[in-house]
C-alpha cells in the first residue's frame, strides 16, 4: 500500500509516518495540483488539504489511487462526483475545531466592534496613547448577531453570543427547532436574517448553490453599518460585491479568514507568468479585489487560520489517520457521500 501525503510540514511527519507500519509512505511539502501528479503517479492513497486541487485531469493521471483523505470538513476542492465513477472513495474529517472556528469568528467580531487592531497599530505606528475618533466602537449587548448556518461551529458562535448578551437570530437550510427552543433564539428566512442583523457571520458549506450567497443584490438590503464576519469558505461571498457595499458604507467592517479565490492569490506569481493567462481573467479580477480589501482599514484579513489550534490540529491528524486504516482494513468511516 502507498500513501503519499500532500502539504504536511516536516514537523508534522512523524506523526503520519508512526501510525502505517509496512506501508510505502512519502510526504510532498507542496499541494497536490496538475502540475505534481508525477509524485504520487503509483500511489493507492493520497492525503490532502484545502489547497490541493483534485479535479479530473489528477485523478486520471493517478492510476493506482483507490482513496483519497482529505484534512479538512469541506471536499469542494476534490471532484467526488468523478473519484465515485472511477471507484475511489473519499473521506474528510467531518466534526473538529467546533469551538475553535467559532472562538476565532468571535475574535473578528470584537477586533472589529471595538477597533482593537486599529488601535494597536496605531500606537506601534505613532506611538501616542491619546484615543481619536475612529477608535470608538460599539457595546454589544441588546445588537442582533445573524447565524448563518447552525451546524456545530453556528451553535458554539451562538452560546458565545449569549454570554454577551446578545441578540441572536438564524438561518439554516434544515434548521433545528429543538435547539432553537433550548437556547430561546429564532430561525428565519435567509432574506430576514440578512436584513435585521447588526452582525451576519457565515458558518455555511461551500456548494455549487452556495457560491456567492452573498452578493450585490442582498447587501443591498443590509443595515447600514452592518459587520460581516466570514471563516467559512471564501466563495459564499461575492468579493466584487463585498467591495462595493464597503465602499458604499452599507458594510462597516469585514472580518475575513477566507477569501474567494484564495488559492490563486497563494499562487500570485506563478498566475501572473502563466501562459494561459489570458484564458484566467476572472482569476486575475477576483486576485485584485482581494488586494483592495487588503488595503481597507475596516477589514481585517487572515491566512485561513481559525481552525489551527494545537487541539483542533491533532484532532485532525487523529481523525485522517483513522480514516485511511479504515479504508486499508477495508472498513471506511467518514466517507463524502
Amino acid at each position: 500500500m502507498k500513501i503519499t501525503f500532500f502539504g504536511v510540514e516536516k514537523v508534522d511527519q512523524s506523526f503520519f509516518s508512526q501510525s502505517f507500519n509496512g506501508a510505502d509512505i512519502s510526504f510532498i511539502e507542496g499541494k497536490l495540483d496538475e502540475n505534481n501528479t508525477e509524485k504520487a503517479k503509483d500511489s493507492d492513497v493520497v492525503c490532502v488539504f484545502v489547497n490541493s486541487v483534485v479535479n479530473k485531469k489528477v485523478i486520471d493521471a493517478l492510476p493506482n489511487l483507490k482513496f483519497i483523505a482529505t484534512r479538512a470538513t469541506g471536499y469542494n476542492n476534490i471532484d467526488c462526483e468523478y473519484a465515485q465513477t472511477k471507484g475511489i472513495k473519499v473521506s474528510n474529517v467531518p466534526a473538529y475545531g467546533s469551538h475553535t472556528v467559532a472562538e476565532f469568528a468571535f475574535g473578528l467580531i470584537l477586533n472589529l466592534s471595538r477597533n482593537i487592531l486599529k488601535a494597536n497599530n496605531y500606537i506601534k505606528e505613532k506611538s501616542d496613547f491619546n484615543y481619536f475618533l475612529e477608535m470608538e466602537g460599539f457595546d454589544l449587548v441588546d445588537k442582533t448577531l445573524g447565524i448563518i448556518g447552525t451546524g456545530k461551529i453556528g451553535k458554539n458562535v451562538l452560546k458565545i453570543a449569549k454570554g454577551f448578551g446578545i441578540n441572536v437570530i438564524a438561518y439554516d437550510l434544515y434548521p433545528d427547532l429543538v435547539f432553537a427552543k433550548e437556547n430561546n433564539f429564532q430561525y428565519k428566512t435567509f432574506e430576514e436574517v440578512i436584513s435585521q442583523s447588526d452582525i451576519i457571520t457565515l458558518h455555511a458549506p461551500s456548494t455549487k448553490e452556495n457560491v456567492h450567497l452573498i452578493n450585490k443584490n442582498n447587501i443591498s438590503t443590509m443595515k447600514k453599518g452592518v459587520l460581516l464576519v466570514n471563516t467559512a469558505r471564501g466563495e459564499l461571498i461575492d468579493t466584487d460585491a463585498l467591495v462595493w457595499g464597503l465602499k458604499e458604507g452599507i458594510i462597516a467592517g469585514a472580518g475575513l479568514d477566507v477569501l474567494e479565490g484564495e488559492n490563486e492569490l497563494k499562487d500570485e506569481m506563478e498566475l501572473l507568468t502563466s501562459s494561459s493567462r489570458l484564458a484566467r481573467t476572472n482569476d486575475y479580477k477576483t486576485m485584485l479585489e482581494d488586494h483592495v480589501l487588503m488595503e481597507m482599514p475596516n477589514v481585517i484579513i487572515t491566512p485561513h487560520i481559525a481552525f489551527y489550534t494545537r487541539e483542533a490540529v491533532s484532532e485532525i491528524f487523529k481523525t485522517t489517520i483513522a480514516n485511511i486504516k479504515g479504508f486499508i482494513d477495508n472498513n471506511p468511516i467518514n466517507l463524502v457521500k
